[in-house]
């Protein structure tokens, strides 16, 4: 029997070729973006999970609120790992990572500016599971100035991973590290991405509020995360209280499995990403689902009209309904796995423009082939049975009398639900246009956005040696002497990395200084920074390199000013921490305008700008000529190997610095984008069925009308109205929906565009714009018609 159903289904299907093609496309094309899609979630949400401990692996994050600050750090002291360790008996191990191992490293002829490298102590394998293809992971960070790097950077550096162990590596300054250990590559599913680690020294210790790495602990297999976090208090007051002073402090262990989505604290170690994203992308994933599913109903009904004798001569000779469905339903079976195959080959076709729109490196067989094929062939059953259960309920239920005439009622509670099915289709698909422009509209603002400086044409790079950095004013002298370059200033951190960091300092108010804090971002700029930024001054004066201002001197910006409700700010004293206790007086000279340290997801915070000591003058800005780019890169490069000739120097541009910063977004916004494109093919191609059912249906009565004498512009029009209604209907009930998906999106930007109505206007326009084109290829064509024929149809 089954052998039966499989031959005539196939004579339908190549009987009706373009109907055929048309479901197998829409439904492909709806599976390969749900493949793409079920991909880049799962590899979300599998972060961290290969280790062999992840479920017993927590990180120490903690927050703090006291007046005029708070703190959110994902980084913690020192300290805290072995005491942590000595006190609460519910943690195994510890171990600390510092992530500024960094730097030139060097072996032989070859040199190299790897960045991400980390220091971690001994127990770093103790808990976490980093395969090692050479060198024994419990020794191998137990002595100083030993390294363990991975396999990549083994063959990078020495040619062969198998020579790696025992050769020692030199970084900046002559600091030999001897490799004693191997490992493969790091996971990208990891949340801490590095090419080496490097030991930390056992007794490595600082203060109490020294945030500067990243405590983990891995807790003993009876231990709920929850309980001990309950005994954290007492840590406060035993440890911290006397450095911190009144001050609400809460500490939480975070799972290692929900740091990637969950956790966005200040100082993350590596970019997060966001259970919003993958919501977003599920919806949108399920949304496209259902409109490939509710094109093939609709297409597939359009194919019941010239079945309907066939059903009705099967139930003549004693076709049972069962028998009917099952006949179908095979036919729906078939047309689903053609549709699966066409998915496989369209996601592997598109998969590498997925990966660069995602920043992800994913292929199809990524879980397992056996897996993979075992997940498409379940889901391929159960989207060819759902899809398909419907058109077959619908065939298989007709009246043998009915049947035979070959016709079905125009105005049937099928031709309803239909239409239901469309006016779903077009609000999803008018939902994903509304949303794809609001988020077009934002990268627009926040790539044109005056950022209170002039971004463009400025670079900054990072100076390594600690010689250098005391030759500032002849390096900037020597740069300034070509006319590529117009300024350069020196300063202790690049802006637009969103990693400027705060300080508490105290500021006069009423002529004394206040007995509590403010907390406020500060870095060190030096006489020429306004300048090389093309800031403006708004009050006083800039930095000078009078020895007075080192340390006296502060510039200050308007929000600063505004939060202390100073209103004359020039003369007012500010008062900074040298060390624990010690205090140093210095007076604000300057007002600068509020410019954008950070990228538009955060408002301008109050900044302190102070002159830099020599050590702290390592990251310099260059503003270059416009269009000649290249030049002032080879000259910049040549000039600082005077200073330093063993450097490598790795540029980076501040308008790159702040875009980065909305990568996630743009993302975002190039894959929505993608799959609105494919919402409206999709959505369009269950209109046309929907249409030419339609015109199939009324086919004698346009005949009836053209005999009468009706224009081919008003049989147009009769059968097109009432599908633009359909549309309209979706465009009231998509608009609302999308207006209040964006204005949550938004509340991530402190800075953003407005929501104007005309958008959403122009969002519908083009749905009923492309919705008509559809609609009046199948109306044209049925108005066009001999009126003759139209009148044998009976």
């Amino acid at each position: 029997m089954l052998q039966n159903y499989i031959k005539i289904a196939l004579r339908n299907l190549w009987k009706h070729r373009r109907f055929s093609a048309l479901n197998i496309v829409g439904m492909g094309v709806g599976i390969a973006a749900v493949g793409l899609m079920s991909l880049y979630i799962i590899h979300e949400l599998s972060y961290d999970r290969f280790h062999t401990n992840a479920d017993r692996i927590v990180r120490v994050v903690h927050y703090a609120n006291w007046p005029g600050g708070s703190l959110q750090l994902a980084p913690t002291s020192a300290p805290y790992a072995a005491a942590l360790k000595n006190d609460y008996p519910e943690v195994e191990n510890v171990v600390r990572i510092q992530p500024e191992g960094g730097g030139q490293i060097t072996y032989k002829d070859k040199k190299m500016n790897i960045g991400d490298i980390m220091f971690a102590d001994q127990s770093m394998f103790d808990v976490f599971s980093f395969p090692f293809l050479y060198g024994d992971p419990a020794t191998a960070l137990a002595q100083p100035q030993c390294i363990v790097i991975t396999k990549s950077l083994a063959e990078k550096l020495f040619g062969s991973v198998d020579k790696a162990v025992g050769q020692t590596v030199e970084f900046s300054n002559h600091f030999p590290n001897r490799v004693t250990g191997v490992i493969d590559n790091v996971p990208a599913t990891s949340h801490l991405q590095f090419s080496a680690l490097r030991s930390l020294p056992a007794n490595y210790t600082n203060g109490w509020q020294n945030f500067e790495l990243y405590t983990y602990l891995l807790l003993t297999k009876s231990t709920d995360p929850k309980s001990l976090e309950a005994k954290l208090p007492g840590f406060f007051e035993k440890y911290i209280r006397k450095e911190m002073g009144q001050v609400t402090y809460r500490m939480e262990l975070q799972p290692l499995t929900s740091i990637h989505l969950q956790s966005h604290l200040d100082y993350e170690i590596s970019p997060n990403g966001t259970l919003s994203t993958i919501y977003t992308f599920a919806v949108v994933a399920f949304l496209i689902l259902l409109i490939a599913g509710i094109n093939y109903v609709n297409l597939y009904t359009v194919r019941a009209i010239a079945r309907t004798r066939e059903v009705g001569v099967r139930k003549a000779v004693g076709s049972r309904r069962g028998q009917l469905i099952s006949q179908f339903l095979t036919e729906s079976m078939i047309m689903a796995f053609l549709a699966g195959g066409m998915g496989i080959l369209l996601a592997n076709l598109f998969l590498p423009l997925f990966n660069e729109l995602a920043g992800k490196t994913l292929f199809i067989g990524e879980y397992g082939l056996l897996t993979t094929a075992a997940a498409l062939i379940a889901f391929t059953v159960l989207l060819g049975l759902a899809s398909g259960l419907y058109p077959a309920l619908l065939l298989s239920g007709f009246r043998p009398v009915t049947a035979l005439k070959g016709r079905l009622a125009p105005h049937s509670t099928n031709g309803q639900f239909q239409q239901a099915l469309v006016v779903f289709q077009f609000v999803a698909a008018v939902a994903l246009i509304s949303c794809s422009w609001v988020i077009y509209r934002q990268m627009n603002f926040v790539a044109h956005k005056n950022l209170g400086f002039n971004k463009d044409q400025v670079l900054t790079f990072h100076l390594d040696g600690d010689a250098v950095r005391t030759q500032i004013r002849a390096l900037k002298a020597e740069l300034t002497k070509s006319p590529l370059i117009e300024q350069v200033a020196a300063a202790s951190n690049p802006i637009g990395n969103n990693n400027i960091g705060t300080n508490a300092m105290f500021f006069e108010q009423n002529g004394v200084k206040p007995t509590s804090t403010q907390v406020v971002q500060t870095f060190s700029v030096d006489a020429d920074y306004l300048g090389t930024l093309q800031a403006k001054l708004l009050k006083g004066r800039h930095f000078t390199d009078a020895v007075s201002d080192r340390m006296g001197a502060v510039l200050v910006n308007e929000s600063l000013v505004k939060k202390m409700g100073w209103q004359r700010p020039i003369g007012k004293r500010v008062w900074y921490f040298l060390g624990k206790d010690q205090t140093v007086e210095a007076q604000v000279v300057g007002v600068v305008k509020d410019f954008h340290t950070y990228s538009l997801q955060h408002k301008i915070e109050p900044l302190v700008l102070q002159m830099p000591a020599p050590s702290e003058q390592d990251n310099l800005y260059v503003r270059i000529q416009p269009a000649k780019t290249a030049e002032a890169l080879a000259y910049i490069k040549s000039v600082y190997r005077k200073f330093d000739p063993s450097a490598e120097v790795s540029f980076h541009f501040l308008d790159e610095n702040f875009s980065q910063q909305y990568k996630a977004e743009q993302k975002q916004g190039q894959i929505l984008l993608t799959l609105t494109v494919l919402a409206i093919l999709i959505s369009c191609l269950g209109l046309f069925g929907l249409a030419a059912y339609a015109a199939d249906v009324r086919t004698k009565e346009i005949g009836v009308r053209k005999v009468l004498g009706a224009s081919v512009t008003s049989i147009v029009t009769l059968l097109s109205k009432d599908f633009l209604k359909l549309v309209l209907i979706a465009i009231v009930i998509a608009t609302p929906l999308a207006w209040y998906a964006m204005t949550q999106w938004l509340a991530g930007f402190a800075y953003k565009t407005a929501i104007e109505w005309w958008g959403f206007v122009l969002s519908g326009t083009l749905a009923l714009t492309v919705a008509l084109v559809t609609v009046s290829f199948q109306s044209i064509k049925a108005a066009l018609m001999n009126p003759v024929k139209s009148l044998r149809t009976e």
